[in-house]
């Protein structure tokens, strides 16, 4: 289970400083070498984000698709908050893990916190809670889904927190000289990343995946209960019904055990009003009624990439002790990420696609997720303007009690539990109704603020409550 306790510093470096001589004696070297604890506030920003940009998207992407989840190919704004979560959770193992010399205590605390991730998992996206539309809770285990955002996190914490610990010693306390020398220092960690990359990528394009059948399970389908084939007998296709990726899950996971709803059910293909949701065409082809796991095991394994990335950005923060040097090697790789992706997507080498987590899209979101990050650290660290990202601080302290209450719809549902005459006649749907979408005269926009202020920003003064209480929620 989760625990409530007061903050730890998962987040503080120990900086070596080196004051300016004092006026009277500028020879004076007293104070030279001298160490404090310094927390980097930066990653709880950018966790805090993160975390407010699944609200918006999940909440608001329904009237807003360009924010919601692509289709298929492409990149909209919730396609990176996957990547940016397995990135910041790459940099916390970094700066957490360096604080546990003793590597049976460390390595227990990993299992124990995989084991947590996985059971808030199944208990939040496996079926059992249908917060916040629907007041009932239990899951027919015939139909459980077993994966989601909470398991692949787990998986790639888990992988690379066993790596870190088992590296653990391995560094010497100063930087060799060199350009290369922080990845050279850190040479298994790019062996991992590189043995994730071949594994995937073999797979991918070398399962044969032949025609397969399966049932309408979606109980509000006029189509609910009929079988359905969809044609494959192929090799190396990256298009949405033959896949390796979705291969793999069916095979392992059972067809039963898959995402109903995939964003594909909003492409052309399926609907005449793609990008937004609404009824299938009538030729549409059968692998529109098709489930698709999202968060499924192939993509997991190269989820592991982007939190590798993260980790390294972990160790940059560890050792190299200036703020422009680290800048540079941040704002240097994240842009040579960026580039890249986009050249293997527009050049058809390899497409960017969330559902499939290709190698692309691994690095325009990493590329992404380091330029950003970059940003905050200059504006909170360096230039001390941490003021102006409070909100997000705050809530990047309560990551995962924001997570649960509001990304998962955990409190709207214990909201909408208190109706008056109609089940949706709740307080929820009332202040959606009257405060916003009929002050704007306008459901888009109302919708939009009502997430931005009722959601994202209640929360965000919730956790500034709690963290002055010194109550913080964590795995």
């Amino acid at each position: 289970m989760a625990d409530i306790k007061h903050n730890d510093s998962d987040h503080r470096l120990e900086v070596a400083e080196t004051p300016a001589p004092s006026s009277e004696n500028p020879h004076d070297n007293s104070n030279k070498g001298k160490t404090k604890k310094k927390r980097v506030a930066s990653v709880d920003v950018f966790r805090g984000l993160t975390v407010a940009l699944m609200i918006l998207v999940d909440d608001a992407g329904g009237e807003w698709p360009m924010i919601g989840h692509a289709p298929w190919n492409g990149c909209n704004l919730a396609d990176f908050v996957m990547p940016f979560f397995l990135f910041i959770v790459g940099i916390a193992i970094a700066l957490a893990l360096k604080r546990i010399p003793d590597r049976c205590n460390a390595t227990k605390k990993v299992m124990l916190r995989t084991l947590k991730l996985i059971f808030w998992g199944l208990l939040l996206q496996g079926g059992f809670s249908h917060a916040p539309d629907k007041l009932s809770y239990g899951v027919d285990m015939k139909l459980i889904r077993w994966c989601g955002i909470l398991q692949r996190i787990a998986l790639a914490y888990f992988i690379v927190g066993l790596l870190e610990i088992a590296t653990q010693g391995a560094q010497p306390k100063e930087l060799p000289p060199g350009r290369l020398s922080i990845y050279k220092l850190y040479f298994w960690h790019w062996m991992l990343g590189a043995c994730v990359l071949i594994v995937y990528m073999a797979v991918l394009y070398g399962t044969y995946v032949p025609s397969w059948e399966f049932k309408v399970q979606n109980t509000e389908s006029a189509d609910y209960g009929k079988i359905l084939t969809v044609a494959c007998d192929v090799r190396g296709k990256l298009d949405p019904p033959c896949n390796a990726v979705g291969y793999v899950d069916r095979q392992v996971l059972g067809i039963n055990h898959m995402y109903l709803h995939p964003a594909w059910k909003r492409s052309k293909a399926c609907t005449e009003k793609s990008p937004y949701e609404g009824p299938f065409k009538k030729d549409a082809p059968s692998w529109c009624w098709a489930p698709f796991e999202p968060e499924g095991i192939l993509s997991s394994i190269s989820a592991i990439l982007s939190t590798i990335i993260g980790v390294h950005f972990g160790h940059v923060l560890i050792q190299m002790k200036d703020h422009s040097s680290r800048l540079r090697h941040w704002i240097i790789m994240g842009v040579c990420l960026v580039v890249f992706g986009i050249i293997l997507h527009f050049t058809d080498a390899i497409p960017l696609n969330k559902q499939l987590y290709t190698f692309s899209y691994v690095c325009v979101t990493s590329g992404a997720a380091a330029l950003v990050f970059s940003f905050f650290y200059i504006m909170v660290d360096i230039l001390k303007l941490r003021y102006l990202f409070l909100p997000l601080e705050w809530i990047g302290k309560n990551a995962m009690f924001v997570y649960v209450m509001a990304a998962e719809g955990i409190f709207a549902g214990f909201i909408n539990g208190w109706y008056y005459d109609d089940p949706h006649n709740t307080l929820t749907y009332w202040i959606q109704k009257h405060i916003f979408i009929g002050v704007w005269n306008s459901r888009r926009v109302g919708i939009l603020l009502y997430v931005i202020f009722a959601e994202i920003l209640f929360w965000a003064i919730v956790s500034g409550i709690l963290h002055w209480l010194g109550i913080y929620w964590k795995l």
